[in-house]
């Protein structure tokens, strides 16, 4: 089982007992949800500045799109974009940075600017020397579960199995077991009614021994659930936030950083948590 707390770059968390807010900075013309919004160094730094007021307990940067469809950008490319803008926000805040991204070569530069944990999408999967960048930087890392396909043969057990080789492929580079968070990837290489399943068993994965980030912010599962535009997705996200506190979530990546620190705040008072599925009673 992994310890209590974890630091990420200056501050200790809680790996357990409360839910944190990493909030999103997507410096990148093409995201789904808020592209060429934040793509400057200027309005990159008003909206972190707006997300650490309203809560955020982390900033994550990513330059990269992921939404079905996405071109997928050259590390020198991807490693433009993102540099100056964790240098940025590390100079201007002190609060601990995430770099969302899948590329070792991003990584060692972001690394480098001063990025405190890396999100890698692909689980290590993606390219053989992510491990060993992130396991010489002694940082901690968030795996997310993701495959190129949706060929399951059981569904839960084999998401499970997926992120097992992930965390193999940790130990193999040396990277603590103190140090990974997993992440059960909704919206990567599920179906809608499998993304709505992972979310329901997020307790059968907490038995990997790693505490949990859920990042389901505006995403397709909502707005398919709800018939909802990408900017009408805010109360779907908020209650997949508390759902992740009742899970026992570490973490919870989201868009609107005020409006789920609050659901955070009422479901933790309420005694929304056991860790297992169930609420506290």
């Amino acid at each position: 089982m992994s310890s209590k707390k974890m630091k990420i770059g200056k501050k200790e968390f809680q790996t357990q007992g409360h839910t944190y807010v990493m909030g999103i900075l997507n410096v990148t013309p093409d995201s789904f949800s808020d592209g060429g919004r934040w793509n400057n160094r200027d309005a990159a730094l008003g909206h972190a500045e707006e997300m650490l007021k309203e809560g955020a307990d982390i900033i994550d940067i990513g330059g990269e799109s992921t939404r079905p469809g996405y071109t997928r950008l050259t590390e020198e490319e991807e490693t433009a974009r993102v540099v100056p803008i964790v240098e940025a926000v590390k100079a201007a805040f002190d609060v601990p940075v995430s770099l969302d991204t899948c590329k070792a070569g991003v990584a060692r530069a972001g690394i480098a600017a001063g990025a405190d944990l890396i999100n890698d999408i692909w689980g290590l999967k993606f390219e053989g020397d992510m491990a060993e960048v992130i396991a010489q930087s002694g940082l901690p890392c968030c795996l997310m579960h993701n495959r190129a396909d949706r060929e399951y043969q059981s569904f839960v057990r084999d998401v499970t199995a997926d992120l097992r080789e992930s965390l193999l492929l940790a130990e193999q580079a040396g990277i603590s077991p103190e140090k990974i968070i997993l992440d059960p990837g909704v919206g990567f290489a599920k179906s809608y009614e499998q993304n709505l399943e992972i979310i329901r068993c997020l307790g059968e994965l907490k038995r990997l021994g790693h505490p949990l980030l859920l990042g389901c912010s505006r995403k397709s599962v909502i707005g398919l659930t709800l018939d909802l535009p990408v900017e009408e997705r805010l109360e779907g996200t908020l209650v997949t936030t508390v759902t992740a506190v009742i899970q026992g979530c570490m973490f919870v990546r989201v868009h609107d950083v005020r409006e789920n620190v609050r659901a955070i705040r009422m479901a933790e008072a309420i005694g929304f948590r056991a860790g297992i599925g169930q609420a506290g009673m």
